[in-house]
């Protein structure tokens, strides 16, 4: 079994190229154009990733984060939510790079087997970044008022953290 995991992405990669080649594509141009796309989103989301990590570091080594959810934790518990997730709830909506961030301190921190862990990765994969989905596809239709559309985007990402929590809760056990 580990052999044919340790095999897995080299057989892709080999698929994807001889597919390219009978469909006379030019592998190695799509490779590095490929590459250089990925740089150059790197170096676009790299400003703001940086900043909202900033940002959650420095409100959580004020304190802030924890007074929020101190402040938020008989809400959060009574509903399901771990009050540990206070800083992914809060940036998820905003960035998902951030958001990643959070999540991946989450679980170094809790673990990725804890219920913290899950539930910031079912949140995680439950979720949209609102924000930039709303800047995103109304800014390319041409459209200037977003209406009602914010919120409830944001009841609908309210709506997935509930269900994260819930559906880690139901599956994996939980306090």
């Amino acid at each position: 079994m580990a052999l044919a995991m340790a095999m897995l992405t080299p057989a892709l990669m080999l698929l994807a190229a001889v597919w390219g080649l009978y469909r006379k594509v030019d592998v190695w141009d799509a490779l590095t154009a490929g590459a250089g796309e990925g740089l150059r989103v790197c170096l676009r989301i790299a400003p703001a990733l940086i900043c909202l990590l900033t940002a959650v570091s420095m409100l959580r080594a004020s304190g802030a984060l924890e007074l929020l959810g101190g402040v938020l934790e008989p809400v959060l518990t009574a509903v399901g939510i771990p009050p540990e997730t206070v800083g992914l709830l809060l940036v998820r909506p905003v960035s998902g790079s951030a958001a990643l961030g959070v999540g991946a301190e989450l679980m170094r921190t809790y673990g990725p087997d804890s219920l913290v862990g899950r539930t910031a990765a079912v949140m995680l994969g439950s979720t949209e970044t609102t924000f930039y989905t709303v800047a995103v596809y109304f800014g390319a239709a041409g459209i200037a008022r977003s209406r009602y559309a914010i919120p409830a985007a944001l009841c609908g990402d309210l709506t997935g953290f509930l269900a994260a929590s819930w559906a880690v809760r139901l599956l994996f056990g939980g306090g």
